[in-house]
């Protein structure tokens, strides 16, 4: 809300002070407002009457209208508006593309989920990105004009201006093909995000997240490719390329090997136990090693009803992730690891593994090990959170800066 009484002058911090206010408000009074902000009356009802005005705030039929009214003068009633605009948060993974239109506050309007084709070009794919969200839009009948901020999370590092750095394969640029530049124009705060930071995002402010009140935690993406959202003392970390908890270190770990996540891991440890001789081809398990893909799901399934090949394939692979756990916990101390993305539905027999194995992976105190609730779509909430945290303080603030100098 400094924006407000930044570009205003003092005189108008108050009404950054009680807009900030209303956004957690609901439906509030003036002296509900006056309580949270140490204005003063006459001061709070300037400040309300300005934001009314701009068409920020809203006012709603009073005590004696709305019924609630006992005695004495019925209470001017307020609330954010509910036509500021919207937000805009996209999921734009390697094979799969999730596009949210949401209200400010907390409204889903439209949300959809579709795969990608990973061998488009970079051109082919940012135009599908961009194709899905204005197909979105036009759903909701949003024109373009009423996006208030836009968040997409991308499978790479990203830097605060939005781009990606070079990937000796070029996977960087084709995940995230010049998505700032594309959207620039579409809204008046435009983010893009690497995925697993917008995970961490997720699990920290989601009601069902996992790290909710926590201060320090990794979200782990472990899906398809290993990549952390780490948070510290309460504060996500970036780093100058937006690198933090990119998964390429695994290549290097002993005992690792890969940042390929768990869906690989599986599939590799079923083909190598069955190549070796421990888990027979005409088993249930050994039957999955004749499809071209190891289906992940149906071994998780079969390791959680008790069936031993399944047992023995999870049990490697939580060694695996023990390791993994372990160079996280050593290097930020995290209180917990979440592991998210659609593997954590059905990921606690590899987990349950991981956790007798990860005392011994570090020396200091091992993080709590646990399955994200958020599912396959914990990405494209954090996306629309961030969205939603830009327009609270960037978008609307300017909004309502605009609207008041244009009186």
């Amino acid at each position: 809300m400094a924006e407000i009484a930044g570009d205003l002058g003092t005189g108008r911090a108050s009404v950054g002070a009680v807009l900030d206010f209303a956004w957690d408000a609901g439906v509030f009074t003036a002296t509900d407002a006056m309580a949270t902000t140490s204005l003063t009356r006459s001061t709070t009802i300037e400040a309300i009457d300005t934001l009314v005005s701009a068409d920020i705030l809203r006012e709603l039929p009073n005590a004696r209208e709305a019924g609630s009214y006992r005695s004495g003068r019925p209470a001017r009633r307020f609330a954010l508006s509910s036509e500021l605009g919207v937000v805009v948060g996209v999921d734009a993974g390697d094979t799969h593309l999730a596009v949210t239109i949401a209200d400010p506050l907390e409204h889903t309007l439209v949300h959809h989920r579709t795969d990608l084709d990973p061998g488009h070009s970079p051109d082919e794919r940012r135009a599908t990105i961009l194709g899905r969200i204005g197909a979105a839009l036009e759903e909701t009948g949003t024109p373009r004009d009423e996006i208030l901020a836009i968040c997409v999370g991308v499978a790479a590092p990203v830097n605060r201006a939005g781009v990606s750095p070079p990937h000796p394969q070029g996977f960087w640029e084709r995940t995230n093909p010049g998505l700032a530049a594309a959207l620039e124009r579409w809204a008046p705060v435009v983010e893009i995000k690497n995925d697993a930071l917008l995970a961490a995002v997720a699990e920290g402010s989601d009601p069902r997240g996992g790290a909710i009140g926590c201060r320090d935690y990794v979200a782990l993406l472990a899906g398809e490719r290993f990549g952390g959202g780490v948070v510290v003392d309460g504060q996500l970390l970036h780093g100058a390329h937006g690198g933090v908890g990119e998964g390429v270190v695994f290549d290097h770990i002993i005992g690792v090997g890969s940042a390929f996540g768990l869906s690989h891991a599986l599939h590799d440890r079923v083909r190598e136990a069955v190549e070796e001789g421990e888990i027979t081809r005409t088993s249930v398990v050994g039957r999955l090693a004749d499809a071209d893909r190891v289906d992940p799901r149906a071994v998780l399934a079969l390791a959680a009803s008790g069936d031993p090949d399944a047992a023995l394939v999870t049990g490697r692979v939580g060694a695996t992730l023990a390791t993994i756990v372990g160079v996280l916990g050593s290097m930020y101390d995290p209180a917990k690891v979440i592991v998210c993305g659609a593997v954590a539905e059905s990921v606690e027999p590899v987990l349950a593994a991981a956790r007798g194995i990860l005392p011994t992976q570090l020396h200091l105190p091992a993080p709590e090990l646990l399955a994200s609730a958020l599912g396959a779509e914990v990405v494209s909430l954090g996306a629309v959170a961030s969205a939603r945290r830009a327009a609270r303080e960037r978008a609307v603030p300017r909004l309502a800066e605009r609207r008041l100098a244009a009186r």
